[in-house]
């Protein structure tokens, strides 16, 4: 029977020893490798170093140099009850980014605090921290009780200053635990040295603490990860592939994908080099096939039909800490990073900022600074799909990135429905050559034609060239644009679309008909593009049955047509709604 894991996250102010709390449950527990144990002390022995648990897991140059954690280190220790996964959290003031990573999955929380240096800026950092990542469950160890003369007064008094401070945080800490790291006391077994101290050791509090509902009882989850497509020996599958968060699902299932709420049925599910599966479940890395050919893309969100659906806006309210050198303004754009999903946001709105000493809520300011936690309205360029922290915890959370480092991170706490996006396209500054001039020098009007849909990329790329060459003899001032010549590098992104939509507003003011051909794009991208194009022509045809949701669609045609049938239609529609004059067959 497998056994129940629990994943804990351990913080503290720098020097307060988290490490030698962590080294010594590594030993206690019987948890480390062979011989691990015997090799420190070896090493510590040959350079007359004073032995300290802490070196069983400090094991980067740098934290020896420094003395401090500077990263994020994932310990597993177990008791007879169950296992752990215990993250090492950084302490130090200047490594705060790398803690939001460390907590992001954590179902409790353990606080060291130093006994005799009490409470520090970070202890209540940590705590913010914490509470803002949705941990509400935290036990507080109160280390270096030797120090104190293991006095029961210093103990309860910093019990009492900081129970009052989790108190205005929404938290009832578990418990609060006296102990001494370095010799063991009220760790895994009862100190002689304190004992007024009758309740339970730390690892006891572990052990009681109830697991949080599995991820196999929570709504399907699966973050699509990337789009596989074969077609080497005859082989046609689009294996849509990435890691299942929650729930599971089965051969059959009609799924929905947000934000994009296309739909299908789960034909196969695919797993390398693994037999023939009917059903996969959280946890697992996978791949499916669909009965349906429909486009998707990276970060979007499958989900079955019967599943409690997530979150889609574009707005949301969020709780966040801050951690970036520059401070978070309004207007500005930034990368988010939910699950698997990225996209630009721009802060709208400061609800509140929360003061560090005294958790009082400040008001009316225009940015958030450096270690700030505060509750934020953000809109992000097109509709996310998401969960509230409430609902499924690991979809809620996501961090900001400013300038190509981890600036913030937070969690989702409210849906914004119902919001009209405040990014808007630029004005259009036109010459002194009108549009109606050019037209009749020209023999058509300008127009963006954009032609996608079903066929492999080759397909559309070759209606895309035939097109131009026919509109081309016809006398028409045409080009066929191909993507791949952009090497834009930005993929399917906000910046792609806006950047397309320029060379379509500058081609058809210069009443050129520009043609391009696209793949994987999906309904929202496209809705995007005809916003960017205006207050000019676009016109886009669909070849097959995909792109459901799209608004005014040019021409649908079969994509069972051949492609010159292809081109002569969509020609005879762009004469129909007088694009083009004297047009030849």
């Amino acid at each position: 029977m497998k056994r129940e894991c629990v994943t804990i996250v351990i913080v503290g102010h720098v020097d307060h020893g988290k490490s030698t709390v962590i080294g010594r449950l590594l030993s206690d527990t019987g948890s480390l490798p062979e011989g691990k144990l015997e090799q420190v002390k070896a090493v510590c022995e040959k350079t007359s170093t004073p032995f300290e648990y802490a070196f069983l897991i400090d094991a980067l140059k740098d934290e020896r140099k420094q003395g401090i954690t500077i990263d994020t280190a994932r310990c597993f220790f177990k008791t007879d009850k169950r296992d752990y996964i215990i993250f090492d959290a950084p302490g130090h003031i200047e490594f705060l980014k790398n803690m939001v990573t460390g907590a992001s999955r954590a179902e409790a929380a353990i606080l060291v605090i130093d006994a005799k240096q009490g409470i520090q800026e970070n202890t209540k950092r940590h705590g913010m921290v914490v509470s803002m990542l949705g941990i509400k469950r935290i036990i507080v160890l109160v280390n270096k009780m030797d120090l104190t003369g293991f006095s029961r007064e210093a103990f309860e008094r910093l019990t009492s200053e900081y129970g009052k401070f989790l108190h205005e945080l929404d938290i009832e800490p578990v418990c609060f635990i006296p102990i001494s790291a370095l010799q063991g006391d009220n760790l895994a077994y009862h100190s002689s040295r304190m004992d007024w101290y009758t309740e339970a050791t730390l690892l006891q509090r572990l052990d009681e603490l109830s697991a949080k509902e599995q991820p196999l009882n929570l709504p399907f989850r699966f973050p699509v990860q990337d789009v596989y497509k074969f077609t080497e020996n005859n082989d046609d599958r689009r294996i849509i592939a990435g890691t299942i968060e929650t729930g599971e699902i089965k051969i059959g299932n009609e799924i929905i994908f947000f934000p994009s709420e296309k739909k299908s049925r789960i034909k196969t599910i695919e797993e390398f080099n693994a037999p023939e599966k009917n059903k996969a479940v959280s946890g697992e890395s996978i791949g499916f096939t669909l009965h349906d050919e429909i486009y998707v893309r990276q970060g979007e969100i499958m989900t079955t039909s019967a599943a409690l659906p997530p979150k889609k806006s574009r707005r949301f309210k969020a709780n966040i800490f801050w951690v970036g050198h520059a401070p978070l303004i309004k207007d500005k754009l930034y990368k988010l990073k939910l699950g698997t999903a990225q996209s630009p946001v721009k802060l709208l709105e400061i609800t509140r900022i929360l003061d560090t000493d005294d958790l009082s809520a400040v008001l009316h300011q225009e940015s958030v600074n450096r270690h700030d936690a505060a509750t934020c309205i953000f809109e992000a360029t097109r509709p996310l799909a998401y969960d509230l922290v409430q609902d499924i915890e690991t979809l809620s959370r996501f961090v900001i990135v400013d300038n190509f480092e981890i600036a913030g991170g937070g969690i989702i706490t409210e849906e914004i429905s119902g919001e009209n996006s405040t990014v808007k396209n630029d004005p259009w500054s036109q010459g002194l050559v009108k549009t109606s001039e050019r037209a009749e020098a020209y023999k058509h009007r300008g127009v963006f034609i954009v032609i996608l849909g079903n066929p492999s990329e080759q397909k559309t790329r070759a209606i895309s060239l035939i097109l131009e060459k026919k509109l081309f003899d016809n006398g028409y001032k045409t080009y066929s644009l191909n993507l791949e010549n952009l090497q834009l590098g930005t993929g399917h992104s906000e910046e792609t679309i806006r950047f397309l939509g320029d060379l379509g507003r500058v081609s058809t003011d210069a009443g050129q008909i520009l043609i391009t051909d696209v793949s994987g794009y999906d309904d929202y991208d496209i809705e995007k593009l005809k916003e960017s194009v205006q207050p000019f022509e676009m016109r886009t045809f669909v070849i097959g049955d995909g792109n459901q949701t799209i608004s005014d669609i040019t021409l649908r045609i079969p994509e069972t047509e051949s492609e010159t049938d292809i081109v002569t239609m969509i020609c005879r529609k762009l004469k129909e709604e007088n694009i083009i004059f004297d047009y030849r067959d």
